[in-house]
């Protein structure tokens, strides 16, 4: 229905310097979705689909670290959500009452 996205070396600042992750370690995304408006009725469920890719509407990120475009080769990407006490995870959805779609 909608996306959003966050390349992990700009996770601080799209406009800051890049910073590149180290694997295993765990860091805080926050990612923007692309405005939409549907109405869930009861019983309809809600799906999240994490993506190292979204080719050809965005850029390949090919996991390198190396400049945006400029490899020829690409490392697989694995993407681990945290979701414990310690590391809790959440998606905030905005919600229209009923009587204010009339």
């Amino acid at each position: 229905m909608t996306e959003g996205i966050v390349r992990a070396r700009f996770r601080n600042s799209i406009w800051g310097k890049p910073s590149l992750i180290e694997p295993g370690k765990i860091y805080e995304y926050k990612i923007e979705l692309l405005p939409i408006a549907i109405i869930f009725r009861k019983g309809h469920r809600i799906r999240i689909h994490v993506s190292s890719s979204s080719w050809p509407l965005w850029d390949r990120n090919q996991n390198t670290g190396n400049p945006i475009g400029l490899d020829a080769k690409m490392i697989v990407a694995r993407q681990t959500i945290y979701h414990d006490a310690d590391h809790p995870s959440c998606i905030i959805l905005p919600i229209i009452p009923n009587d204010e779609l009339r």
